[in-house]
């Protein structure tokens, strides 16, 4: 743990339990509105405490082919859960192992 506690940000987010493991030292939840034909895939995500572990998810995830959005409803030390936007069906393992390169893990999806 880095043991900087974060207890708000620019946007006005705040956890005041939190202390980023990663690295980072921001808040974030990323919010994109999506088509009313794209397909959205709900995965749950363990081990993200900050936005630097948003941010690194969301890049891994989002350098996929089909992936037009990502958005991270991060529970910070928790469980958060991403929703993945395509305009085609991205394979579930393809998901996993872009979670998994950027150090954390899917526990369903």
């Amino acid at each position: 743990m880095c043991g900087t506690t974060i207890t708000g940000n620019e946007l006005g987010l705040t956890d005041k339990n939190h202390a980023c493991a990663c690295g980072g030292h921001a808040d974030a939840e990323t919010s994109t509105p999506a088509p009313e034909d794209a397909i959205r895939e709900h995965y749950l995500v363990d081990g993200m405490t900050c936005g630097h572990c948003v941010s690194s998810v969301t890049e891994e995830i989002s350098a996929l082919d089909g992936v037009d959005s990502v958005n991270v409803d991060l529970n910070a030390g928790g469980t958060s859960r991403i929703m993945v936007v395509s305009s085609v069906p991205v394979p579930a393992a393809d998901i996993r192992a872009a979670v998994t390169a950027a150090g954390y893990a899917v526990v369903t999806g």
